[in-house]
């Protein structure tokens, strides 16, 4: 009887965690890749990255490194509202997102890398 307790009380207290839970916006990560990131790719000689050139293992390692530039920077400076707040009088996605928290944003740009990868559910250009 106590075991059923304590196994009542772990799933009540997963089904609370569960709710807290962010559930990432694709499509706000589609509007902030393609308005913040690709613009300032196509602006530098690197050129646009699409979402389907890597695949879902490769964008998720990669957010999670945190590493741009080949290491010499982070991914989450480019998401951070201090980088939002410097670009957002250029750029409308940075305006418009300015107050999104940064975990949210990276969440949501990591879930339209996810949907958007070479082995996704929808790959995706840039275009």
């Amino acid at each position: 009887m106590k075991s059923a307790r304590i196994l009542l009380a772990a799933a009540i207290a997963a089904t609370s965690l569960s709710a807290l839970a962010y559930d990432a916006d694709w499509k706000r990560g589609r509007v902030y890749y393609r308005s913040v990131c690709t613009s300032c790719h196509v602006a530098n000689p690197v050129g646009s990255i699409n979402p389907s050139a890597k695949t879902m293992g490769d964008w998720a390692t990669y957010m999670k490194a945190d590493k741009h530039a080949k290491g010499k920077e982070k991914v989450s400076q480019y998401i951070s509202k201090t980088y939002r707040d410097k670009i957002k009088s250029a750029n409308k996605a940075a305006e418009k997102f300015a107050d999104v928290p940064d975990q949210e944003l990276s969440d949501d740009i990591a879930a339209f890398l996810k949907k958007g990868a070479k082995d996704g559910d929808s790959p995706a250009s840039c275009s």
